[in-house]
């Protein structure tokens, strides 16, 4: 069976908070730098420059990574990244159509790992490269069903819902 959803375009604002979101589970050890540089100026008793020096690093490493992605969604070259995709769906592949004869197939073993949330499914392709699924592209419950088993019987993924 294959399962034809309906044509869709991602939202640029749900691309940059998906991928930002993901960037700062990414490196989550960077969060220890901010703390460590504050403890360095505490030791020379200066903790109100500690303080200002690791509040700065922190907004200063959110905005670039904010700035990264939200730039990307404005970029000429990443605009194939935000057109309208239908997308089919079987067991072996995943064709994004751009329209009934032409398309692009993705395997699924490019998939690295599948998040199921409130809204929809998201494919991760690479840390900041992924598939969004949102439900109502489905045409029926059953479609979503019938995707959702292929999903797990891939080994993709687990029974909790993220939010």
């Amino acid at each position: 069976m294959i399962v034809k959803t309906k044509k869709y375009k991602i939202d640029p604002d749900i691309y940059v908070k998906i991928s930002f979101v993901n960037a700062l589970k990414e490196w989550w050890w960077v969060w220890f730098i901010p703390p460590a540089i504050f403890l360095i100026f505490l030791a020379f008793g200066l903790w109100g420059w500690g303080l200002g020096v690791a509040l700065v690093l922190s907004g200063l490493y959110l905005l670039f990574w904010y700035i990264q992605f939200k730039g990307l969604t404005m970029h000429e070259k990443s605009k194939p990244l935000f057109d309208k995709y239908a997308y089919d769906i079987n067991s072996q592949r995943i064709m994004m159509m751009v329209d009934a004869k032409r398309g692009s197939e993705i395997k699924w073993d490019k998939v690295i790992k599948i998040e199921k949330r409130e809204e929809a499914f998201v494919l991760y392709l690479s840390k900041f490269e992924f598939l969004y699924f949102p439900f109502n592209i489905f045409k029926s419950e059953n479609e979503i069903k019938f995707v959702e088993t292929i999903i797990r019987r891939k080994g993709y993924l687990n029974t909790e819902i993220k939010k």
